[in-house]
């Protein structure tokens, strides 16, 4: 894991002298859109992986191990241009540098994890639309048992002209949230709107769940795109060719 014993916490440690510590999960990305990706990660627990990003060109594969109990956020940014220092600015997913050190630029389309702690524990993943589109993604849970649905976007969303991210050529390259575009609190489950109970799916929620149904179309979709997974590793694609 990277660290010595006595570095680590006391659960951690109960854990590991218990035999009750959960696997690591291997994440293996591939590329199969027709031009370079550049995935980023940020970790809410856990070490960075994969130095915060890196570049994933077409047909490549890079795998990455996620210890017992991490989590993050990954992402793909494109149209990328950085210096020999890692120094440079995306098309959409920007973060600021090739190793982000935090979050990214909306909109995106967003993958998360969570890697189980304990060995009776579930890995949690999912796909979100919630901070926008960018390029299609796919999540594979594969050697796992238990429900291990795919999640994902694998449609080419039509976006309407409203929530469209355009390019100086006046390609669309990505596509807003609806929170993001109008900053309105009903499409972004804020104020009066903030619970399960009075923030509910939007025109355009709606729009990006009948595109991508496993997919998240707002903040509390959890019912049908949160999916479980125990002791699997991941398969993410971008630009997934379908299922």
């Amino acid at each position: 894991m990277g660290k010595e014993i006595s570095e680590l916490s006391p659960l951690l440690l109960l854990l590991i002298s218990s035999g009750t510590m959960g696997s690591a999960a291997i994440l293996s990305f591939v590329n199969e859109c027709s031009y370079t990706v550049w995935p980023a990660t940020f970790s809410g627990n856990g070490p960075t992986l994969g130095d915060g990003g890196f570049s994933l060109a077409p047909g490549q594969l890079v795998q990455l191990i996620a210890d017992p109990g991490w989590s993050g956020r990954v992402w793909a940014r494109t149209g990328c241009n950085f210096d020999s220092s890692g120094n440079g600015k995306c098309l959409t997913g920007e973060c600021g540098s090739l190793n982000c050190i935090g979050d990214g630029q909306p909109p995106f389309t967003l993958a998360q994890f969570i890697i189980a702690l304990g060995t009776t524990d579930n890995n949690f993943y999912d796909v979100s639309l919630v901070e926008g589109y960018n390029v299609g993604i796919r999540i594979n849970a594969t050697g796992g048992t238990s429900d291990c649905q795919y999640a994902g976007c694998i449609a080419n969303l039509n976006c309407p002209p409203e929530l469209q991210v355009v390019d100086v050529s006046g390609s669309v390259v990505a596509c807003k949230s609806a929170c993001e575009a109008f900053n309105a609190a009903q499409f972004c489950c804020a104020d009066d709107y903030s619970t399960p109970q009075t923030c509910s799916r939007t025109q355009y929620s709606e729009m990006f769940k009948k595109a991508c149904p496993n997919a998240y179309s707002y903040p509390y979709d959890d019912v049908s795109s949160r999916f479980t997974c125990s002791g699997s590793n991941f398969l993410i694609t971008f630009c997934p060719k379908g299922l």
